[in-house]
């Protein structure tokens, strides 16, 4: 059985450099993310103490793409709720949790990439195309929702209690759509007495 290949190794100077063992050569946090694109797995580590610093080098990776026009990926209520998260209790559960959704969703991509490919086939934006967008966002957005409820129980029930106060009211227009029609039979029943008797 073949062994999985041994991630890259990258050596970060005191300079700020990276340093590619594998190419022998300088690299940027622009082709560290290249490497990621095409799936290659490497680690970094500070050149002076060896300390293993892949999470921050990531990071910052992220923050310098959240930087650029257009490139904005993670949304200011999900960064608000992950900052509430550290120091939490409930912060040792984050990451697997994370990392679960994550690979749901990388599992998910190629069906949604196949599905906009029929969409998107001969015209673009057709209604198919919006009904795959729409489909795939709310199947992600209920994902996401579920996986946070199951972090905050006192959020859920404020959720539960506003969807049966979303559903009440419905019923409750329809009953107020219900009198103004019973209101306005009346009045032509009225008008149509006061035409016949003139």
């Amino acid at each position: 059985m073949a062994s999985e290949k041994e991630p890259t190794v990258i050596k970060k100077y005191a300079n700020r450099r990276l340093y590619h063992t594998g190419t022998s050569s300088y690299v940027t946090l622009e082709d560290l993310a290249g490497l990621v694109r095409a799936g290659e797995d490497f680690v970094v580590y500070d050149a002076k103490s060896g300390e293993d610093i892949t999470r921050s080098v990531l990071a910052q990776i992220i923050f310098d793409e959240e930087a650029k026009d257009g490139q904005n990926l993670l949304p200011i209520t999900f960064l608000r709720q992950l900052i509430r998260f550290y120091g939490d209790s409930m912060q040792a559960l984050v990451p697997r949790y994370l990392e679960f959704s994550m690979d749901n969703f990388t599992q998910d991509q190629n069906k949604f990439r196949e599905q906009m490919a029929k969409a998107f086939g001969g015209s673009a934006f057709g209604g198919q195309a919006l009904d795959a967008i729409q489909a795939q966002t709310r199947a992600n957005m209920q994902m996401f929702t579920e996986a946070f409820r199951m972090f905050n129980p006192f959020a859920a029930t404020a959720a539960a209690k506003a969807k049966q106060a979303a559903a009440a009211e419905p019923a409750a227009k329809g009953d107020e759509l219900g009198d103004l029609k019973r209101e306005l039979n009346e009045m032509r029943e009225r008008l149509d007495k006061l035409s016949r008797s003139k």
